[in-house]
C-alpha cells in the first residue's frame, strides 16, 4: 500500500487510523462476499454519497440502505471479490481518499474496479464512508 499524509513522516495517529481505514476496506470485502446488507450499511456516514459501478447516484443513508438491501442479498456471481488499500492521502486528519484496488475473481478470468472512498472519522474514532465512487476498470484502458 502506498499511504501520504499531510506531512512528510507518518505520525503514530496517522498509522492507527491506516489501519483502522484498512479494516473499513476489510469489511467491505466482507460484507459483500456475505452479501450481509446490514453490515454493508453500518459502514456509511448518514449524509453519505454512493456513485455504483454503473453509474446510479445515492444519495443519504436512506437511499444507499434502500438500494443496498434490494440488490446485495440477490446479487449472484461465480467467483469472488477482494479489495485492498492501495492508496490513503489525508485531506486532514479526519478525513481521507482512500484509493481502492478492486478485483473480481471468477472461472471466466479477473476483472477491476478503482474504487474512491472519500472517509471520515467520527468524535468516536470510527471511519466511516462518506462520499464513494465505484469505478468500473474497462480491460482496453
Amino acid at each position: 500500500m502506498n499511504t501520504e499524509a499531510a506531512t512528510t513522516r507518518p505520525t503514530e495517529t496517522h498509522a492507527a487510523d491506516i489501519d483502522a481505514i484498512e479494516q473499513v476496506v476489510a469489511t467491505v470485502e466482507r460484507t459483500q462476499r456475505a452479501k450481509d446488507a446490514e453490515g454493508f450499511l453500518a459502514l456509511f456516514h448518514p449524509d453519505a454519497l454512493w456513485t455504483t459501478a454503473h453509474g446510479k447516484v445515492l444519495i443519504g443513508l436512506d437511499a444507499i440502505a434502500e438500494f443496498t438491501r434490494a440488490v446485495l442479498p440477490a446479487a449472484t456471481w461465480d467467483g469472488k471479490v477482494t479489495y485492498e488499500v492501495a492508496h490513503v492521502r489525508f485531506l486532514r486528519p479526519d478525513v481521507a481518499a482512500v484509493k481502492v484496488r478492486q478485483v473480481y475473481h471468477s472461472a471466466a478470468g479477473d476483472s477491476e474496479g478503482a474504487p474512491l472512498y472519500v472517509m471520515t472519522r467520527q468524535d468516536d474514532g470510527r471511519w466511516l464512508l462518506h462520499a464513494c465512487q465505484n469505478t468500473e476498470v474497462k480491460a482496453d484502458r
